[in-house]
């Protein structure tokens, strides 16, 4: 794929930005509060603040649940510290 040179404004291009976000990922550890879907949970984190979590897609396929008062790893990106991923159970 030939690269945009507007930095990611050209339809199909893929930018530096994207790929080093995955890169970025903050981990952190929280609890869970509620269950809000099938594999949508709300999640304190340690500093208080409450985040919507999804689970991954290695929980997913294994059909984990998680109770209230569960504390699980989360990932989040650098820019959207409002949602993230469960990644394990904190053992």
């Amino acid at each position: 794929m030939e690269k945009c040179h507007l930095r990611g404004l050209c339809a199909g291009a893929i930018s530096d930005e994207v790929t080093a976000m995955s890169e970025a990922a903050i981990e952190t550890t929280g609890t869970i509060l509620e269950r809000k879907g099938e594999i949508i949970y709300a999640v304190e984190l340690m500093n208080g603040k409450v985040m919507l979590g999804h689970l991954s897609k290695p929980l997913t396929d294994a059909k984990a649940e998680f109770s209230e008062g569960d504390r699980v790893h989360v990932e989040m990106t650098p820019y959207d510290f409002d949602q993230g991923r469960i990644v394990a159970s904190v053992s």
